[in-house]
C-alpha cells in the first residue's frame, strides 16, 4: 500500500490544471496499491476548496496553519512540509514542476533524507515497486526510475498527464494541522507582490499557440504574434532566447526552463528548434513551422513547414484567417 501526498498552493475553489493533474498522476499510484492520496494545503481554508479536491481524487484535505504559509515563500514552504509529511505518514509527495516546485522539491528531499525525482512524465506500481518515467538527454529518450526507499518527492512535468475522471459529489476527511514556524530562522521576507496582467487566454492551457524565437529580431513581430494569436483565440509564446533578450515577458517562454504546453495547434515563427525548446512544446497535437533556415531542427518535429520569411507569410495568412471569421 503506497500513500500519497499531493502539494495543493491553490488560493481558489477552482483548482488549476496543474492540480488536477497531480491529483490524477497521484490517484492512479495510490488505486494501483491500494493507498490513499491525501491534499496537503498549506496557508489559510479556502472556501469550497476540500470539494474540488475531492472530486479530482483526494481522499483527505489536510489544513496547514501557520502564520507565515498565507504569504508562502520556498524556504517557508520546505520547513512547513518538513513537518507535515513525517505526520501524515506517506511514501510518495508529489507536486507541480513549476517555479515553486523546482525550488522545493530538492530542498525538501535533502531535509528528510529522501528520494527525489523530477520532471515526472508518469508513476505508477509494479509488483508493488513504485516507479518513475521521465525524460532525459532533452527529451531523446524516456528512462524509468524505481523506488528502493520512501520517502520519495516528485515533481510532475505540466501536461504530460491527464487529470483523473472527475468524482463530482465524491466526499472525504478533512483534517486541520497546525505547525509553528519560526520567523528568526527564514532570511528573506515578502516586501511587495506585483501581479502580471493577463490579457486573453493563459499560456498553458491554450488550445492555439503562436510562439517566436530568435528569428524575429525583435520585439515588435511579437505585435503580429499577438494579432494572429488572438484571431485563433489562442495565446504567444517565447523561446528563451527572446524572453532574456526582454522582446517579452518571462512568463511567454516555453521550454525546459519555461512552461510546458500541450495545444492543438503550435506555431513557431522563427525558432530554430533547440533541444530545450522541445521540451516544453513537443505534446502539442500538430505542429506548423515558419522558418528560413530549411535544415532547422524544428522541422524534423513540425508535422506541417514552411520555408520562409515569416513577414512574408504571417499577414496574408492573418488576413485570410479574420475574413474566413467573418463570414
Amino acid at each position: 500500500m503506497v500513500d500519497v501526498l499531493v502539494v495543493v498552493n491553490e488560493r481558489e475553489a477552482v483548482l488549476s490544471r496543474n492540480t488536477l493533474e497531480v491529483l490524477g498522476a497521484a490517484r492512479r499510484l495510490a488505486d494501483g496499491t491500494q493507498g490513499k492520496v491525501k491534499a496537503a494545503v498549506l496557508g489559510d481554508r479556502v472556501e469550497g476548496l476540500a470539494a474540488g479536491l475531492f472530486a479530482g481524487g483526494a481522499d483527505q484535505a489536510v489544513w496547514v496553519e501557520d502564520p507565515l504559509l498565507p504569504d508562502p515563500r520556498p524556504e517557508t514552504v520546505v520547513a512547513a512540509l518538513a513537518e507535515v509529511v513525517p505526520r501524515v505518514a506517506v511514501h510518495v509527495v508529489l507536486m507541480a514542476d513549476d517555479s515553486c516546485g523546482r525550488e522545493v522539491a530538492p530542498r525538501l528531499a535533502h531535509r528528510l533524507q529522501a528520494g527525489l525525482v523530477t520532471e515526472v512524465l508518469g508513476v505508477g506500481a509494479e509488483a508493488g515497486a513504485v516507479r518513475f518515467r521521465r525524460q532525459r538527454y532533452g527529451g531523446r529518450c524516456i528512462i524509468e526510475i524505481e523506488a528502493t526507499r520512501f520517502p520519495v518527492i516528485g515533481t510532475v512535468k505540466p501536461r504530460s498527464m491527464e487529470p483523473a475522471a472527475s468524482r463530482a459529489g465524491a466526499r472525504g476527511e478533512e483534517v486541520q494541522m497546525t505547525i509553528r514556524l519560526d520567523p528568526g530562522l527564514f532570511p528573506t521576507r515578502v516586501l511587495n507582490k506585483v501581479a502580471e496582467e493577463v490579457r486573453g487566454v493563459k499560456l498553458e492551457n491554450a488550445r492555439v499557440i503562436v510562439s517566436g524565437g530568435r528569428g524575429l529580431k525583435g520585439p515588435e513581430p511579437f505585435r503580429q504574434l499577438e494579432e494572429l494569436a488572438q484571431v485563433l483565440r489562442g495565446a504567444v509564446g517565447a523561446t528563451r532566447a527572446a524572453t532574456d533578450a526582454g522582446w517579452v515577458p518571462l512568463s511567454w517562454q516555453v521550454g525546459q526552463t519555461g512552461k510546458s504546453v500541450s495545444p492543438e495547434l503550435y506555431i513557431a515563427v522563427g525558432i530554430s528548434g533547440a533541444i530545450q525548446h522541445l521540451a516544453g512544446m513537443t505534446g502539442s497535437k500538430t505542429i506548423v513551422a515558419i522558418n528560413t533556415d530549411a535544415d532547422a531542427p524544428i522541422f524534423k518535429v513540425a508535422h506541417l513547414g514552411i520555408v520562409g520569411d515569416f513577414k512574408a507569410v504571417l499577414s496574408p495568412f492573418t488576413a485570410k484567417l479574420k475574413a474566413l471569421a467573418e463570414s
